[in-house]
């Protein structure tokens, strides 16, 4: 990261670099006071983040559970832990500029700190004191003064300035790199923001993707059909009915694993998008459908839970690919009762017998179309992955292409906007398989809610946050060519 300015000088916050501080005297100074349990919290799944490479969104209920937080804490918990790890790049070149020196030479355990204090400072209404003294008695309370003393001179400099005005401190000129300013105001990579950017093909659209992801979106339930209905599930839950999916229902607020639509199976935690991809391999015209169904990537199950929920009003099976054994118990019980059929295999070799009518290809994937729900997963990712991603997604599409039966179609999906994920995949796959057709997704899509126009050109389907208020999913339709 960059830094500037003029900085704290001093070195009690160096430790050698971004190290975990496992196995640390503990200072004589340190004082056993208590600390703040929403912000505790908020520092332990920082820290798990950064040290064990966890996943806040897996984390963060397990301890809130744990920890008996209120209803306020628990609040301003996940709203300190999601907001700071999804700006943590924008955060450390605050940081790096108020010290004066590199984030690599700041410990890492301080730098958490720093983090949740900064993010505090700049992106809520909490006051600069209890916004700064909350910090310090974290560090206090782990570090000792010596260490306190280093946090509390660097947010106390980073107070001095609201974010706009970091901003204008530390990111690229708008006038000569607005790809890169932009990227900074909104908290991405700038690899991600020139991603989206090809994608969209207009700044004033970047600005408008960047701008939705570096929100926290509401929570997206879905009905599962014949258990229970979107308006049951709207009026049980205190949620609206969705917009795009007879499924869908938002949840403003609530924690959604304490329902009992969702304990039960009835109902489960499933973005709008990753709905519509499942219900437009199901609407469409495959000719006389046997009511043979596969899903080749089916974990974690979302998708599988759906489709094996339509099946079953259809009269149709679905088999379910997934090569974790982990996530194929996963899947068992998601799907228990369904006509679902899980296999444990690789997707490129499934050893499953070609002529099915319907194949969806959720593809593995960069994630790009997700940051608003995995946090830190912009920091995480690198352009370096895609490559080995596009080949993993081209070797699937093709082997879907050989198991669909003639005039079966394959509805091929990613959560991600990146080109080389989406059209170059099914340019690819189509350039490589004779006479196969790729279909007008948008009407599947639509259904009877929205006009397929406001969907794009067309043939596939992209949608964003700024858009549908979705997470980023592209899909594809292709048809396998009927042989005479």
């Amino acid at each position: 990261m960059t830094q500037g300015g003029q900085g704290v000088q001093g070195g009690r916050g160096v430790q050698g670099g971004r190290g975990s501080g496992r196995g640390k005297s503990r200072d004589p100074k340190t004082r056993d006071k208590a600390t703040d349990p929403a912000r505790r919290v908020a520092l332990d799944v920082l820290r798990a983040v950064r040290r064990d490479d966890a996943y806040a969104n897996l984390l963060l209920p397990r301890l809130l559970r744990e920890r008996g937080l209120d209803r306020r804490d628990k609040a301003l918990a996940t709203e300190l832990t999601y907001g700071t790890a999804r700006t943590a790049g924008l955060l450390d070149l605050i940081i790096a500029s108020a010290a004066g020196r590199a984030i690599s030479e700041i410990d890492g355990d301080l730098l958490d700190v720093l983090r949740l204090g900064s993010y505090q400072l700049l992106r809520t209404r909490i006051g600069s004191h209890a916004a700064v003294s909350t910090s310090v008695d974290l560090v206090r309370a782990e570090h000792g003064m010596g260490q306190a003393g280093f946090v509390n001179a660097v947010l106390r400099k980073v107070s001095q300035r609201d974010e706009q005005m970091w901003i204008d401190v530390v990111a690229p000129s708008m006038v000569d790199d607005i790809v890169g300013h932009l990227a900074v105001t909104y908290a991405h990579p700038r690899w991600i923001a020139e991603v989206f950017a090809e994608s969209l093909g207009s700044i004033g659209e970047l600005q408008a993707a960047l701008a939705a992801d570096d929100q926290r979106p509401i929570v997206h339930l879905v009905a599962r059909p014949g258990q229970i209905t979107a308006e049951e599930l709207a009026l049980i839950s205190g949620g609206e009915e969705g917009r795009l999916s007879p499924y869908c229902v938002y949840l403003p607020e609530g924690d959604p694993g304490s329902l009992d639509a969702v304990r039960d199976g009835f109902a489960g935690v499933q973005d709008e998008g990753s709905q519509l991809v499942a219900l437009a391999l199901t609407r469409a015209d495959v000719g006389e459908d046997a009511g043979r169904w596969l899903d080749l990537c089916a974990g974690p199950g979302g998708k599988a839970a759906l489709l094996g929920s339509l099946a079953d009003l259809d009269g149709a099976g679905l088999d379910a690919v997934e090569v974790s054994e982990h996530r194929a118990k996963l899947i068992e019980n998601i799907v228990d009762g369904l006509p679902v059929t899980v296999h444990i295999a690789d997707g490129r070799d499934s050893g499953l017998e070609p002529g099915f009518d319907r194949i969806l290809v959720d593809a593995p994937c960069s994630g790009l179309g997700s940051l608003r729900r995995r946090p830190e997963a912009r920091w995480r990712r690198t352009p370096e992955e895609v490559p080995q991603l596009v080949e993993l997604q081209t070797q699937l599409l093709t082997e879907a292409m050989r198991l669909v039966r003639p005039g079966g179609v394959v509805v091929y999906s990613t959560c991600s906007p990146h080109p080389a994920e989406t059209t170059g995949v099914v340019a690819a796959v189509l350039g490589a398989v004779d006479g196969a057709e790729q279909l007008d997704a948008r009407p599947l899509v639509a259904g009877d809610a929205v006009e397929p126009e406001s969907l794009g050109s067309g043939p596939h389907v992209q949608l964003w946050p700024h858009r549908q208020d979705t997470d980023a999913m592209f899909m594809a339709v292709l048809r396998k060519p009927v042989t005479h």
